[in-house]
């Protein structure tokens, strides 16, 4: 079958309904992804989807697909990506969220578990190559059983959670799958919670379920300042990522939430190795070791964090892009329902929980930034940007993904993403001057290999 070669991610499958994914796209899907389970001696895959409207199609046929190979599939319905996640740890080792992230409401995709690991790269291209020849192997016996995992879930999450005094707080799920779920658990940890948003829309009506965008988190933060609330969280379109507002209304981002989660884990898994991506905060590292860990920066994306961490046998994980993995207490997998209820966990045991937060170390630094590049340009780009980047000590250059320089005083990241064609830059200094400095020099560099790069915000 023809395919649009845009669609295979480097961490999933994502796509423009029904332009470049469609229930024929689906349902080969399906096809090759059972075979592959087959093959590596999986009988069952879960299947979920989040609340876009094209979800409940795209799942039909990725089911009928799946049944062709001959696996019981276990339906579990309308549910997050972490809930299907949960699904592939309880019931099974393999699963399929049909999800189409935090992208606009047009888009849709598939996030894939097969044998107990996440699927990137390579073996994304391999069940590419399958679909396009058709060269599935099918076979009788396929089955479908529904089966409803909210509640075993619930649980799971209860039964960890201790909150030392109960906490009032906003939740923001955008109109996104987590509002199904999300409010319920936080409140049978103890919280009093105010909900917005939590009407699962595929239309998203009221603003875009991504919390990383600051603009996402206006009604959020106007809810914090009208009511008494001690704090704000907010979820993205299929539930595995969280935005933290404190009672002033400052955004905590993720890597200043990794140094409490940090600090928390290693109070009792002391020496622990803990992995955070490139885009991270120069400050996190040092947070890390005086807790008494192992800082490991790395690449980024969701589906190599987790492979790094199995690795390693780390525990406890994150990237700046709001995915947290636990596997302390926890699968290794990343949940923004869970992230929420251990931060909030942290936080009962202090009088004022936005005190906690606001006291964390921070820096001066840009949101991401991207320089818009032609299909296959951001690769090539980078590869020049390695041989050519010489800086004088004290400055510390790594390349494990893109080029990050590190200064005493800041950092400036220059890497190629992985889902678009587009450079990711990100900068930062513990001074407003040490910033603009690193900004410069970081920027000089990148136009030594690309002369008219074009700074913009970052899309996602």
């Amino acid at each position: 079958m023809q395919l649009s070669a845009s669609i295979f991610k480097a961490y999933d499958i994502r796509g423009v309904v029904p332009a470049t994914l469609d229930a024929e796209v689906a349902e080969a899907l399906g096809r090759a992804f059972g075979s592959a389970a087959r093959a590596a001696g999986e009988k069952s895959v879960a299947v979920g989807r989040d609340g876009r409207l094209s979800g409940p199609a795209l799942a039909e046929a990725l089911i009928k697909g799946l049944v062709a190979t001959g696996i019981e599939v276990i339906d579990v319905g309308a549910v997050t990506t972490p809930m299907l996640y949960f699904a592939a740890h309880t019931l099974c080792t393999s699963g399929i969220q049909v999800t189409g992230s935090h992208n606009p409401k047009d888009y849709n995709g598939f996030k894939m578990v097969l044998a107990g690991r996440a699927i990137y790269g390579d073996e994304i291209q391999g069940l590419r190559q399958v679909m396009e020849t058709g060269s599935a192997t099918l076979a009788g016996g396929g089955s479908v059983r529904k089966v409803d995992v909210t509640e075993a879930y619930t649980r799971r999450i209860v039964g960890d959670i201790k909150l030392a005094r109960p906490l009032k707080i906003v939740v923001d799920s955008g109109n996104g799958i987590a509002g199904a779920s999300a409010p319920a658990i936080l409140r049978a940890i103890g919280c009093e919670v105010t909900e917005l948003f939590s009407e699962v829309d595929g239309n998203f009506p009221n603003h875009h379920p991504d919390p990383s965008k600051p603009e996402n988190l206006k009604d959020l933060i106007a809810a914090l300042q009208a009511g008494d609330a001690e704090l704000g969280l907010a979820f993205d379109g299929d539930g595995d990522r969280l935005g933290i507002v404190t009672k002033d209304g400052s955004n905590i981002y993720p890597d200043r939430q990794m140094m409490l989660f940090a600090q928390d884990v290693l109070s009792r898994v002391p020496g622990g190795t803990i992995v955070y991506d490139v885009k991270c905060s120069q400050r996190l590292g040092p947070a890390i070791a005086a807790a008494g860990g192992q800082p490991l920066i790395y690449k980024t994306g969701h589906s190599l964090i987790k492979a790094k961490m199995k690795e390693i046998d780390s525990p406890l994980g994150g990237e700046m892009s709001g995915h947290i993995f636990f596997k302390e207490r926890w699968f290794g997998f990343d949940d923004g329902t869970y992230a929420g209820c251990r931060l909030l966990e942290i936080l009962s045991k202090s009088p004022d929980a936005s005190d906690v937060l606001n006291a964390l170390p921070t820096s001066f630094s840009t949101p991401e930034l991207n320089v818009a590049c032609a299909e296959g340009e951001p690769h090539s780009v980078v590869a020049q940007l390695v041989k050519s980047a010489k800086f004088a000590p004290p400055a510390q250059v790594s390349t494990i993904d893109g080029v990050r320089v590190d200064w005493p005083d800041g950092f400036g990241l220059v890497r190629a993403s992985n889902t678009t064609p587009v450079l990711v830059l990100r900068f930062e200094g513990q001074t407003e001057a040490a910033l603009h400095r690193i900004e410069g020099e970081m920027l000089a560099l990148l136009r030594s290999a690309k002369p008219d790069a074009q700074l913009a915000a970052a899309a996602h």
